[in-house]
């Protein structure tokens, strides 16, 4: 399993979690857990994720959801679950 880290942050606005999810889907990762949040008009959705079913690499994941993200006007983010722990030790 390789675990890894989304999140998505951004005006609200309708189909954010379909485009994300979907591409997921398409692209054979899957959601382990998902939490998402609306905050005075602001969307923000963590996920994890189990990347190891892809045939695409993470660098290739992390740069189509990047670009997903422009299209929608979100900042999506993709980390591997080690680096996100590093980097948010307390």
């Amino acid at each position: 399993m390789q675990k890894t880290i989304i999140t998505v942050v951004g005006k609200d606005t309708v189909g954010i979690i379909a485009k994300v999810c979907s591409y997921l889907a398409n692209n054979q990762v899957n959601i382990l857990d998902i939490s998402q949040t609306i905050v005075d008009g602001f969307f923000n959705m963590m996920m994890v994720a189990d990347t190891s079913g892809s045939p695409k690499k993470l660098t290739e994941i992390r740069h189509e959801l990047h670009q997903i993200g422009e299209e929608i006007g979100c900042s999506i983010h993709v980390q591997h679950e080690d680096i996100f722990n590093k980097m948010h030790r307390i």
